[in-house]
């Protein structure tokens, strides 16, 4: 059975401001309605696949699940990498998953954080890998590429074995200009996707020949494996013993079993802003417009507003991304060197380089209005269904006003419900919980006040989610 893998450990720093390392783009809207990790799930729906797998880090879990939750799509499990060691550890571990259930499993390895227009052709790719898979072939989908581009690696093709389908060669590194187009005019290269499908007992025996010591290390973390709910979490330990590497330099690069699909999808893997603007729908002076933007003669531009209007006059070639805490100016030729200046604010520990204005909790989110010496304005939305922890603050009080669904509140002994326009006070030392029992979201303005509002003022006493005390 095919089992869709998808990766969802990457941080996206390129794409700064708007994806960050607490919500990085792979669970963002950023080239439709839908999150890439969503978009990702429903292009694999029209295939003949068992449930997905999804592999991702312990801090994004129910970033993932409730992702899922939105598009109706049940996981088969989602797994949890106590720490990130690239690519080829995290197909091993979805591999000895999935062969726990299916020894004939086929692996269709996707990361999440990809663009594919044409799903179709996407499809039709699939299912003329899926033969040599089933034979015993490790395929890589190569894209066939559109211009002499530096930023991606590349894959020379060998023998062909049928249309569109050939021998691996080699895998090259990213090339400089000179030859990224001698690689174009020579037709035998392609974009390497990162994209695979292979069987999951042939992939094993090859990491078993070209790097034993890391299949001995997943073995180990999924031998010692701790299941919760839907949840797959490999023993730590054991897993950060593993070596890091891709599953290119691991096994591809090595292995006599490789073989291409040539891919003609409309496939980017979004790896700077002027990605976006590449498979964007441009106005006629080729610039596009997310959000509240007004323009006076700007021209082959990207510009994103979050939060507020963005206005420009008389620039051409830029990106200029807002959000409600930073403001992103580039020359569109240089967005990947936006790197740069994630690395600066790291140094700087500035908040900025990891989280939104507004965090993300497992029930829903939170974000900061006004914050002054002694009080904090913030507006609270629960999901449905959800339930925050049974906690106590030592140094601030609440007020909580409801503005959109049904609260329901535990304060000390007392159980209640607020609805629309109804408030409540939860005095400073007093245990209480806030849950949503309704089927919409809830949304409340919570006013704290006290001597310290810090986040790590919370005791807590109960937590459906696992969260410490």
């Amino acid at each position: 059975m095919l089992t869709p893998v998808l990766l969802s450990g990457g941080v996206g720093s390129r794409l700064w401001p708007v994806s960050r390392e607490t919500h990085p783009k792979q669970f963002l809207p950023l080239a439709g309605e839908l999150s890439m990790l969503q978009e990702t799930l429903q292009r694999t729906s029209g295939l003949e696949e068992s449930a997905p797998l999804v592999v991702c880090n312990e801090e994004h879990r129910f970033m993932v699940a409730e992702q899922l939750r939105q598009v109706d799509i049940k996981a088969s499990a989602l797994i949890l990498e106590p720490e990130g060691r690239n690519t080829a550890p995290a197909v091993a571990l979805a591999a000895l998953q999935a062969l726990a259930t299916d020894p004939e499993a086929l692996l269709l390895v996707l990361p999440a954080d990809h663009i594919i227009q044409n799903v179709a052709a996407f499809a039709e790719a699939v299912s003329k890998a899926l033969p040599l898979a089933e034979q015993g072939r490790l395929v890589t989908f190569g894209v066939v590429p559109s211009s002499a581009e530096t930023g991606y690696g590349y894959i020379k093709c060998g023998a062909s074995l049928d249309t569109d389908l050939y021998d691996l060669e080699r895998f090259v590194e990213k090339p400089d200009a000179a030859t990224a187009q001698s690689y174009l005019e020579s037709g035998n290269y392609l974009w390497n996707s990162g994209m695979f499908l292979l069987g999951a007992a042939t992939y094993l025996d090859q990491l078993q020949e070209h790097a034993p010591a890391m299949l001995a290390c997943c073995r180990r973390a999924m031998d010692g494996a701790a299941a919760d709910l839907d949840f797959v979490r490999p023993q730590a330990q054991a897993f950060s013993e593993c070596p890091s590497d891709s599953i290119d330099y691991a096994v591809m690069e090595k292995t006599s079993a490789g073989a291409v699909v040539a891919l003609d999808c409309g496939w980017s893997d979004v790896g700077a802003w002027s990605a976006l603007w590449d498979v964007a729908q441009r106005d006629s002076d080729g610039n596009v417009c997310k959000g509240d933007v007004i323009l006076d003669a700007c021209s082959d531009s990207y510009f994103r507003s979050d939060s507020r209007l963005l206005a420009a006059t008389g620039v051409n070639n830029l990106v200029v991304v807002e959000t409600a805490d930073a403001v992103l100016v580039a020359d569109r030729g240089k967005v990947q060197d936006v790197k740069r200046i994630v690395n600066r604010l790291k140094e700087q520990s500035r908040p900025e380089v990891s989280q939104h204005r507004r965090v993300y909790r497992p029930w829903g989110s939170y974000e900061s209005l006004v914050m002054s010496q002694r009080f904090q304005v913030k507006r609270i939305v629960v999901n449905p269904g959800q339930t925050l922890s049974l906690q106590m603050h030592h140094h601030r009080a609440e007020h909580w006003v409801v503005v959109h669904g049904t609260a329901e509140v535990t304060c000390e002994d007392k159980v209640f419900m607020l609805g629309e326009d109804e408030s409540t006070y939860i005095p400073l030392g007093h245990k209480h919980r806030l849950a949503n029992p309704g089927r919409i979201p809830l949304e409340l303005i919570e006013v704290q006040s006290g001597a310290y509002l810090g986040e790590d003022d919370i005791v807590r006493y109960e937590d459906v989610y696992g969260r410490g005390k």
